[in-house]
């Protein structure tokens, strides 16, 4: 009958509505909802406790003559510098030698992912012992080699390195897993076949492997990239951002400036403007790496 179909229509509606109703209502308060806010606050200067007055440009006037953001836009970018191709290389490698028939291969496998699953806090507390200066392991191993104690967080050339090599320590059991993923579905008669021309190990892997996983390169980089810009628990455990603002991260300098000195606007001028940075290289890398592999 016309009129059961013209109802069974309605009613088939409201039940899509009320299926998707609790993502539209996650979606509108926990995304829609801080984002216009964040907004909004980019023209005003906020204190939490005191009402808001409209400044307009005021912030981003400001945050281009603070150096101390420039320090920490450059350290971050540092970070990545030495992150991203320190991450990337290491767990490609790791990924290479774990899909190969080794003893206990399950076992390394499983041990490598560990350090994802544990807190980053936990995990930076354990490096900073590791790191101290006068009762570390790493200082005491390279004493009995006779080699100087390295001050490692607390001089600034050593601080941001040391984070870099502690973040990729943390992280590369990830990129390890996708990585595997990837090499598992490269066919095995493209390498038979480049074996019976005559291919050694490194034109194989350069002219087969890379190729093939090069979607699973590309998120790794993108991933890898994302995760070193909203670099924040490390420093922020490890050295609070010193020494002499050496290890001060974007993300840490928009934590200070909101729940330290409560400058709601400017935290949020900041931190638009580096997702604007972020969103810049990560179209870069997309742009160059997809057409060069």
């Amino acid at each position: 009958m016309p009129g059961i179909t013209v109802n069974n229509k309605i009613g088939s509606g409201r039940s899509g509505y009320m299926l998707v109703s609790p993502y539209i209502i996650f979606f509108a308060l926990f995304v829609a909802y801080p984002l216009i806010f964040s907004f909004v606050l980019v023209f005003h200067h906020w204190s939490i406790v005191g009402p808001m007055e409209f400044v307009g440009l005021g912030n981003f006037a400001e945050m281009f003559s603070d150096s101390v953001y420039w320090k920490s836009i450059i350290n971050t970018l540092v970070f990545l510098l030495i992150h991203v191709p320190l991450q990337v290389v290491s767990a490609l490698v790791l990924a290479e030698i774990l899909n190969r028939k080794i003893p206990a291969r399950a076992f390394f496998r499983a041990a490598f992912f560990l350090p994802v699953v544990v807190s980053g806090v936990a995990v930076t507390v354990m490096w900073k012992q590791l790191f101290s200066t006068d009762i570390g392991i790493l200082n005491q191993m390279l004493g009995m080699i006779g080699i100087n104690r390295v001050p490692w967080i607390t001089d600034p050339a050593w601080a941001m390195p040391s984070i870099a090599i502690m973040a990729t320590w943390k992280n590369i059991g990830l990129y390890v897993v996708l990585f595997l993923a990837g090499l598992q579905s490269v066919p095995r008669q493209l390498y038979e076949a480049a074996e019976i021309d005559g291919a050694n190990t490194v034109q194989k892997f350069l002219f087969i492997t890379v190729p093939a996983i090069n979607p699973v390169l590309v998120m790794v980089l993108i991933l890898s990239t994302l995760g070193g810009f909203s670099l924040f628990i490390e420093p922020y455990v490890l050295t609070g951002g010193g020494p002499m603002n050496s290890t001060l991260s974007g993300v840490l300098y928009i934590y200070r400036q909101a729940f330290s000195f409560f400058r709601m606007g400017y935290a949020a001028a900041i931190g638009f403007t580096l997702a604007l940075i972020v969103l810049t290289v990560v179209m870069l890398q997309r742009k160059y790496v997809e057409q060069e592999i």
